[in-house]
């Protein structure tokens, strides 16, 4: 098996790269360990140094990291640059933050002394998914190295280039051997490193069913796990709403990253005075979006990060529909070259229907119309999904108690 880099927009082949040997790895966890007894002991200063200055490199390289990113992926280029900005940004917090936000916290127990005291840990093993190739690697690498652990990351298949720039800023800013080690890994090597006594917890970023299988791994070898998984977040917009304010920011919630964030707008529950209208404005707002080549600034649908990514939609809008739900929208492969998909709406999902309970990772909306708020409130919290979610309503008060 190779991690291949395919231009999601035309479908070729731009980069392969072999996996690493398992003697390769053993070196990569060899010089992690030896960098973790060092960097365990540096100062917050002298970490921040590091931090800082790939933070500064990110936006030296913008443009680079940027393209590569909408080859690799998808992404429209103005939103990767946003995303290479915003990953600097959050480099620069945690070198500013750390030591704060690690400070001893005292304790006032009623009888002898106590306090809270933070200390690294070790080697972390980071699993991350490619919807945000370098926000994804940024939010973990920044508070992990502030801390002063270190960390072996293995990052998604289909953003390998993506994943060996990142690595690059961090020896360009003189960080030592063994601080950030990005790995081109087997899913059976992954398991091995999670088994290593020399790694001691793991962070994971992606789906439900990935979740399940790294933290019963990490159970196993008692090590610490976090996870932070998929998202069905409902949208509500009740009667009192603007709606225009609502339907732009509906186009937005659903639309941005082609669809393809974890804490997108995905279920549109709207109370039904409003319900017909809203899904006339969605509905051409969505049709307005113009297909293209992401790097073409005046495109405004992107395609879909892989070939396999699209088929899995198209089946989960096909199996919905067969049990019942209405398409209102879309729901096909647009004729062109690379991975796009129409921008779809489906309505009549019922609590039966498997679609109720899925995550639709892509340009799928699923619109509800419901009697009142209290319906609003019950259909939204319908759900195993979490993440976030959304209230229009003019009235203030009324949006923070819903």
């Amino acid at each position: 098996m190779s991690y291949q880099s395919l231009n999601p927009a035309t479908g070729d082949l731009l980069k392969s790269f072999a996996e690493m040997t398992d003697p390769q790895l053993e070196e990569k966890l060899v010089a992690a360990s030896a960098c973790f007894a060092v960097w365990r002991h540096i100062s917050y200063a002298e970490r921040a140094k590091i931090v800082t200055r790939v933070a500064a490199l990110m936006l030296e390289h913008q443009e680079a990291l940027a393209r590569t990113m909408t080859m690799e992926m998808g992404k429209r280029i103005a939103d990767a640059r946003g995303e290479v900005a915003f990953s600097s940004a959050i480099l620069t917090y945690y070198a500013k933050n750390a030591e704060r936000f690690l400070a001893p916290v005292a304790l006032h127990p009623a009888k002898g002394v106590a306090h809270i005291e933070s200390s690294p840990i070790g080697v972390i093993f980071a699993v991350e998914p490619w919807n945000f190739p370098f926000y994804q690697l940024a939010r973990v690498a920044g508070p992990h190295l502030m801390a002063g652990n270190v960390l072996v990351v293995k990052h998604a298949g289909n953003v390998p280039q993506c994943a060996m720039a990142f690595e690059a800023l961090w020896t360009e800013a003189g960080a030592p051997a063994g601080l950030y080690t990005n790995l081109l890994i087997s899913y059976d090597q992954a398991d091995a490193i999670i088994d290593d006594i020399r790694v001691k917890g793991v962070a994971l970023t992606g789906s439900a069913a990935a979740g399940r299988k790294i933290a019963a791994r990490a159970g196993q070898n008692l090590k610490p796990s976090s996870l932070e998984l998929g998202g069905s977040d409902a949208f509500i917009v009740l009667e009192d709403a603007d709606l225009d304010h609502a339907l732009h920011w509906a186009v937005w919630g659903r639309m941005y990253n082609d669809g393809q964030t974890c804490v997108a707008a995905k279920r549109f529950i709207v109370v039904e005075a409003l319900a017909d209208k809203f899904l006339a404005g969605f509905r051409a707002a969505l049709v307005a979006l113009k297909p293209g080549d992401p790097m073409d600034e005046a495109t405004t649908l992107g395609p879909l990060s892989t070939e396999a990514a699209l088929v899995q939609l198209l089946k989960q809008v096909d199996g919905a529909v067969a049990k019942g739900a209405k398409l209102e929208l879309g729901g096909k492969r647009i004729a062109r070259a690379g991975s796009y998909m129409e921008p779809t709406i489906l309505a009549g999902v019922t609590a039966d229907n498997p679609a109720f309970r899925e995550e639709f990772f892509g340009p799928v909306a699923l619109f509800f119309r419901v009697k009142n708020e209290a319906a609003a409130i019950a259909l939204a919290n319908d759900s195993d999904f979490g993440l976030g979610g959304s209230v229009f309503t003019k009235d203030i008060a009324r949006g923070k108690r819903v």
